[in-house]
């Protein structure tokens, strides 16, 4: 029997809770973190057009952040500290998530899942995007410590400025942009949001 339930796994997405060895006020799914690093992701692409000189598909480049994540379903989201523990670890877990992979792109038609495979893989053949991707899922997680932060959880404080740090050794001028021009409105309320927008 065919199984064609690749879009049904990638809907799961939204029952794996991010953060698992953390206290979190607000839990985060993949779905919602998904969500987010398309977003941001889709802004540093312009922001490298308009100001930076690239010539980046913004849209794919959106794409390419919305499915970072959706081999978790099979391997969960796993740890950074553990994830990143030494190079063996490094290596062990590339090829859990390649496996993932492949298991996944077998539950599309044949007719789709190349389309998809170039989603998966485009690491190999894109660095310039690959960085963008992994900037936007930096300064997602960045928000989420200071969204913490926020509402009195000191969890996340140590995090934060890893994550900070780790921002600023990518040398995305894209990411430098993003973080100086639209960082600070995240640490605002909505009534805050919405009176600076009518001031301007």
């Amino acid at each position: 029997m065919t199984n064609y339930g690749f879009f049904a796994l990638a809907f799961r997405q939204k029952y794996i809770k991010r953060w698992g060895l953390m206290y979190n006020i607000s839990e985060e799914t993949l779905s919602e973190h998904a969500c987010e690093v398309a977003i941001v992701s889709h802004a540093l692409a312009l922001i490298g057009n308009r100001y930076f000189g690239g010539s980046y598909n913004s849209d794919r480049i959106a794409t390419l952040g919305l499915f970072h994540d959706v081999p978790e379903v099979y391997t969960g989201d796993l740890p950074t500290p553990i994830k990143y523990f030494n190079a063996r670890s490094k290596e062990s877990y590339r090829q859990i998530e390649e496996k993932a992979i492949e298991i996944l792109l077998e539950k599309l038609p044949p007719e789709l899942s190349e389309d998809y495979r170039e989603i998966f893989y485009y690491e190999d053949n894109d660095p310039e995007a690959k960085k963008l991707i992994k900037a936007a899922d930096k300064i997602c997680a960045y928000i989420k410590c200071l969204d913490e932060e926020r509402c009195g959880n000191n969890e996340f404080t140590s995090a934060k400025g890893t994550l900070l740090r780790a921002i600023d050794e990518l040398n995305c001028p894209e990411a430098e942009y993003f973080m100086e021009h639209f960082l600070s409105y995240f640490n605002m309320t909505l009534d805050e949001l919405q009176r600076n927008g009518e001031e301007n």
